[in-house]
């Protein structure tokens, strides 16, 4: 593990307290007339130490008090009224200064976080947006959609380069906590959909609790972006043919390949065992996608180390075993089982073209 990893391991990380900016700036106007309040009643409390110069008996009263707080906390100070006992002069070099420092760090804190905070989140904002490109929205953040994310980051996506589309403040808070941008909303409206910047995405995984909305949601987004590829997930069989017509390019039926592993595990618990060890990230065994070795071209699938269990040519997928793909040629992609230890999607050599030991000799 990295020492940077190591670092942090057992601190405590509080989740951010966030309020209304419209309560922050109530408490904060709260806290200054308060200080205010307080600042009057101690000046007239101690009225016989302050002399007012504009008044020919030299009183101070209410009145007085509340003008020579105003003036004073507002470092505005015109002198007509000052004290001139040393009782009155200590309190107001002990008590009346720091209430004038914490009335102008206040008020003067309080404009500048806003602006600050606004300013920070528009820019923090418009860069989000001026790069995504080509990236990755995930439509509910349950179950499926945590769990296809842990997927996805895995293997090698960025979190920067994936947006989260979910209604559920709950949600929001997980989705934030996970170093996640989200984007608040339902995304059968499309207007949600293009803040969460569909129409640029790459892929798009749907993930709703409901199959209506999972036909409304591709609906949308196969309408707001004709090449980008779609996955979806539904409960019932009977609606994948309805979910793939509204624009999905895959479809998967989370409640059938639920039951199969269920009714697996059942007939052979050590083929349950296996299937489970394939569906589990890090663990045993990965299902993975790579490309044809250099010096693979023109071989069986049979004949090569990884386990073959598919080949894509030209967009096709065949069985292992089709007659179609007896022969790899190149420009083939392979899905293989291979040790969990290894990137399932890293490059390896000879798949670009570069020189290999088997070239070489």
């Amino acid at each position: 593990m990295p020492d940077e990893l190591k670092d942090h391991r057992g601190q405590v990380r509080l989740p951010a307290i966030v309020r209304s900016p419209v309560w922050e700036l109530l408490r904060r106007l709260l806290l200054a007339i308060a200080l205010l309040g307080f600042t009057v009643a101690l000046v007239w409390f101690d009225r016989d130490g302050y002399f007012d110069n504009n008044d020919p008996t030299g009183k101070v009263d209410l009145v007085d008090s509340i003008y020579y707080t105003t003036v004073t906390l507002s470092t505005t100070g015109y002198g007509d009224i000052a004290p001139y006992t040393s009782g009155a002069r200590l309190v107001n070099a002990f008590v009346i200064t720091p209430l004038r420092i914490a009335f102008l760090v206040l008020l003067i804190g309080t404009t500048i976080e806003v602006l600050a905070t606004q300013g920070r989140e528009l820019f923090r904002v418009s860069r989000w947006r001026k790069n995504m490109d080509r990236h990755v929205v995930v439509i509910g953040y349950g179950t499926k959609g945590r769990s296809a994310i842990e997927t996805l980051i895995n293997n090698g996506f960025a979190k920067e380069s994936i947006v989260v589309v979910d209604p559920s403040n709950t949600a929001l808070g997980e989705a934030h906590a996970d170093g996640l941008a989200v984007v608040t909303g339902d995304a059968t409206r499309r207007e949600v959909l293009r803040r969460a910047g569909v129409a640029t995405a790459s892929q798009v995984i749907i993930t709703t609790d409901r199959d209506d909305s999972t036909v409304l949601s591709t609906l949308n987004v196969r309408q707001l972006n004709d090449s980008c590829y779609i996955v979806a997930a539904v409960r019932e069989q009977d609606n994948v043919a309805l979910v793939r017509q509204s624009g999905a390019d895959s479809v998967v039926t989370s409640s059938d390949a639920v039951g199969r592993l269920l009714g697996l595990s059942t007939l052979s618990p050590t083929l349950g065992s296996v299937m489970e060890d394939l569906l589990t990230y890090g663990q045993g065994l990965e299902v993975a996608e790579r490309d044809l070795l250099v010096p693979e071209v023109g071989k069986q699938p049979q004949q090569l180390p990884d386990q073959v269990i598919a080949v894509v040519r030209e967009g096709t997928v065949h069985r292992y075993f089709d007659p179609a793909v007896t022969q790899l040629m190149r420009g083939d992609r392979l899905i293989v089982v291979r040790p969990a230890h290894e990137l399932p999607w890293a490059p390896r050599p000879g798949t670009h073209g570069e020189a290999t030991t088997l070239d070489a000799d």
